[in-house]
């Protein structure tokens, strides 16, 4: 995401607009994410803090990429999205032999984040610098099948990836940043292939540009 605005690549797609179009069920449940409150009710404040300041760094949402006005307004509120899931316990079903149950462990990992940039800053992760939060949590991910307080940080690593990027890719505003319309039930599609595009579709500006391989 870094490097490019939400609707750059799409400019004026809006995935909410199509809700008309989509069984009434479904579109209560994907207009629902655009009013998640921001009031926690699993995290506690500190936990609250370094949980935003992680994943805005997982997913290229923190104040490096998004400083405008407008880009906050697009910010998807990842950390309020699983908080709500945290306390609604709706896990994933399964969990690694060696970590805690999910909630408890988001709990912990967090204290560790806090832990890690107070020995590296003398303060909260959350109140360290983009760089200096980017530097503690690669620490995490270059660990793998290594212990981080005394935990599989490989565990820990595909803990926070996965609560966070299915929060962020279950929001209509990514899905604006990549085009896609949302469910295709009841209405359908009737132009398949590659490259082929629905009426209500808006094409790639930037094409060539490979947002995986360029980091943006």
């Amino acid at each position: 995401m870094s490097g490019t605005a939400p609707g750059d690549r799409f400019p004026g797609f809006d995935a909410a607009a199509q809700a008309r179009h989509w069984d009434p069920v479904t579109a209560g449940v994907v207009l629902a994410r655009l009013r998640i409150p921001e009031e926690m009710r699993f995290f506690s404040p500190a936990e609250e803090a370094a949980a935003i300041a992680l994943c805005d760094c997982l997913l290229g949402q923190d104040g490096d990429q998004h400083g405008g006005q407008e880009d906050s307004e697009q910010k998807i509120p990842v950390a309020a999205m699983i908080d709500a899931r945290l306390a609604e316990m709706q896990t994933d079903g399964w969990r690694y032999a060696d970590l805690p149950e999910d909630g408890q462990a988001w709990r912990d990992t967090l204290r560790y984040l806090d832990q890690d940039a107070d020995e590296m800053c003398g303060r909260p992760f959350a109140r360290c610098r983009t760089a200096d939060q980017r530097a503690i949590i690669q620490t995490v991910q270059d660990r793998a099948g290594k212990q981080w307080h005394d935990l599989d940080a490989g565990h820990v690593w595909s803990l926070w990836t996965r609560y966070a990027c299915t929060a962020f890719y279950a929001h209509p505003h990514a899905w604006n940043e990549i085009g896609f319309p949302g469910p295709a039930y009841p209405r359908g599609y009737k132009h398949p292939g590659l490259d082929a595009r629905e009426p209500f579709e808006i094409a790639d500006v930037i094409p060539a540009r490979d947002p995986v391989r360029e980091g943006y």
